[in-house]
């Protein structure tokens, strides 16, 4: 089964961060990801720019409106993800509490919808 792992960051602990801090969780990060491609949990993942850049489309009777920004003000945003194959939602979670990110925010596993 595919879950994704939908990576929050909370930005008061984001900009607490020292550089070393960042660069750690950075080598930790890589380091997680190569060892799930070893154990073959790897499908993707990806960082995601600053919230600033973001653009949220709304189609509302036919007709788009763009805003700038993520979808809702909150403490956190989504920072980046991480697409993994696991037997179950026991071992994905399992897979997701590894992960050095959870110390910047949270992680939500949820289960692909599969089409």
């Amino acid at each position: 089964m595919r879950y994704l792992c939908l990576f929050y960051i909370d930005q008061n602990l984001a900009d607490a961060a020292s550089k070393e801090q960042w660069a750690e969780i950075d080598r930790e990060s890589l380091a997680s990801n190569e060892e799930l491609k070893r154990s073959g949990h790897y499908l993707a993942s990806n960082a995601l720019a600053d919230p600033k850049t973001a653009k949220t489309l709304r189609v509302r009777a036919g007709k788009a409106s763009w805003t700038d920004g993520p979808f809702a003000e909150t403490k956190e945003h989504l920072g980046g993800f991480l697409l993994i194959e696991a037997k179950n939602l026991a071992e994905a979670m399992e897979i997701a509490e590894r992960d050095s990110l959870a110390r910047m925010g949270a992680i939500e596993v949820r289960e692909t919808a599969g089409f």
